[in-house]
C-alpha cells in the first residue's frame, strides 16, 4: 500500500542539517546525488517530478518487474510530488513550492536549463533569498553528460591497454557525475552559510566540464601536458610509482601497489627479491626504496621479477606474507564476489541495512557514508513511490485544503502515487 506519511521511512541518518528544506527538480546522477547527500545528513528533501516520471524514472538497471533500481537508489528518503510541468498552472505550483516560506527553506537543486520557468531570476521573484544550485553540462549551457565530458577532456585516451593504440577506452564509472553531486552539496551548504550571515540568496552553477577539468588540474595533469605532452596508455600500471595486476599460481589476480618506501621494502621482502633488486640498483646507481618515481621509470626491469615471483606462489601464502610485511594489495573481484565475500564492504558494514523498496525488492541499502562521532547513523531508508507525498506536501507546505488539492487532481495538474 502507498504510504501517505513519510515518518516511517524518510527520517535521515544524521540530524546535522535538521531544519533545512531542499526542493529538487532533477534527473540522472549529479543533482539527485547532491540532494541525497543533504537528506542523509538531516535535510528534508522534496523531489518534484513530472506526472509519469522524468527522463531517468525508467533507467537501467531494472528490477524484474520493470522498476528502475537506479532511480530507487538515488532517491532514498526523499518525498515525492508529481506535477504537470507542461501547464502554466503546474509550473506556477512548482515555483510556489520552491519559494515556500520558512527559514530553512528556499534551497533548490536542479539540472534544468539556466533559462526557462525554473531560471533563478524568475524564481527569486517569489523569494529574494533563494539559493539555486544548478548542475550543468558545460558552463555555457551546452548539454553534456559524464561520458561526453570525459571524452572531451582526454581521459579515454589515457585509459586501456598499451596495445589498444589510439582507440579510446571509456570508463564504466560516472566519476564526474558523482564528484559534481558531492561538490554541489558542499557548495549548497557554503551558499546557505553565506545567506545565514548576510540574508543574501544566489545561484550556484556546477558544470560537469568545470568539475572534470578542475580535477585534472588539481592532480597536476594540466601542468604535465603543458610540460611533456599527453600521457600515454599504460594498461593496469600505476602512474608514477610501482603497481599493477599480477596472477598467482592458483589463478587469482591481485593488484599490488608500492607507493611508500615501507610498501616497497615489504614487497621485496615478501617475494624474497632483495638480492635481485639490489643488483639492478647497483647497475643503475639508484635506490628504489628512496624514490617511487624510479620504480615507475624502471618498471620494465622490476615488473618481470615481481611477476615471476608471484606466479610461483598461491594467493593464500602470498597474501599472508604481504600482510605480515605491510604490503598494499587487493584482490580482483566481480561486484557479486565482493558483496558475498568481503564483509567489510556490505554484510559486516554498518553503512548498509536491508530495506524493502517500492520495486518489491529487499536489498542492502547504503545510508550516509560518513561516520560521525556525534549522532547515530541509523538505518538506510527506502525510496518513495512517484507522487507518494503529493497531497501531504501541498497541504503542509502550501496550506492547500483538501478541496483545493482535489481540484488539482481533477484537472490533471498533480498526481498521487504511481
Amino acid at each position: 500500500d502507498a504510504v501517505t506519511d513519510c515518518t516511517d521511512y524518510c527520517h535521515p541518518m544524521y540530524q546535522l542539517l535538521h531544519g533545512l528544506r531542499v526542493i529538487e527538480c532533477a534527473s540522472f546522477i549529479a543533482a539527485p546525488t547532491c540532494s541525497l547527500h543533504l537528506q542523509q545528513m538531516g535535510a528534508e528533501v522534496i523531489r518534484i517530478d513530472p506526472i509519469g516520471g522524468g527522463p531517468d524514472s525508467h533507467r537501467w538497471p531494472l528490477s524484474a518487474g520493470g522498476s528502475s533500481l537506479y532511480w530507487e537508489g538515488l532517491n532514498k528518503g526523499k518525498q515525492s510530488i508529481a506535477v504537470d510541468f507542461a501547464s502554466p498552472e503546474g509550473r506556477a505550483l512548482v515555483a510556489r513550492l520552491v519559494c515556500a516560506p520558512g527559514a530553512g527553506g528556499g534551497l533548490f537543486v536542479t539540472n534544468f536549463p539556466v533559462d526557462g520557468f525554473l531560471s533563478h531570476e524568475r524564481l527569486r521573484q517569489g523569494r529574494s533569498d533563494l539559493i539555486t544550485t544548478r548542475v550543468m553540462g558545460w558552463a555555457d549551457g551546452t548539454p553534456a553528460v559524464d561520458y561526453t565530458v570525459n571524452a572531451a577532456i582526454g581521459v579515454p585516451y589515457m585509459t586501456g591497454p598499451e596495445a589498444s593504440g589510439d582507440a579510446p577506452v571509456n570508463h564504466v564509472l560516472p566519476a564526474w557525475d558523482l564528484i559534481a553531486g558531492a561538490y554541489a552539496a558542499f557548495a549548497t551548504l557554503a551558499a546557505e552559510r553565506h545567506r545565514k550571515a548576510t540574508g543574501e540568496g544566489q545561484e550556484v552553477r556546477i558544470p560537469l566540464s568545470d568539475i572534470a577539468i578542475a580535477s585534472l588540474g588539481h592532480l597536476g595533469q594540466i601542468a604535465e601536458v603543458q610540460n611533456s605532452g599527453d600521457r600515454p596508455k599504460m594498461g593496469n600500471n600505476l602512474f608514477g610509482a610501482f603497481g599493477r595486476d599480477f596472477k598467482t599460481a592458483d589463478g587469482r589476480r591481485l593488484m599490488v601497489v608500492a607507493i611508500t618506501p615501507r610498501q616497497w621494502t615489504g614487497l621485496v621482502a615478501s617475494l624474497e627479491l632483495g638480492q635481485a633488486v639490489a643488483g639492478i640498483e647497483s647497475a643503475l646507481g639508484v635506490s628504489f626504496a628512496k624514490d617511487e618515481g624510479l620504480r615507475f621509470a624502471h618498471r620494465n626491469l622490476l615488473t618481470p621479477l615481481v611477476e615471476a615471483a608471484i606466479s610461483r606462489r598461491d594467493a593464500s601464502s602470498l597474501t599472508a606474507a604481504f600482510d605480515a610485511n605491510g604490503v598494499c594489495w587487493g584482490p580482483y573481484h566481480t561486484l557479486k564476489e565482493a558483496i558475498a565475500g568481503e564483509p567489510r564492504l556490505v554484510s559486516g558494514n554498518p553503512l548498509f541495512s536491508p530495506v524493502a523498496h517500492p520495486s518489491g525488492l529487499t536489498y542492502p541499502t547504503p545510508g550516509a557514508a560518513a561516520t560521525m562521532s556525534h549522532g547515530v547513523r541509523g538505518n538506510a531508508t527506502r525510496a518513495p513511490r512517484l507522487g507518494e507525498h503529493t497531497d501531504q506536501v501541498l497541504s503542509s507546505l502550501l496550506g492547500l485544503t483538501p478541496t483545493e488539492i482535489g481540484h488539482l487532481h481533477d484537472a490533471g495538474r498533480v498526481a498521487g502515487p504511481a
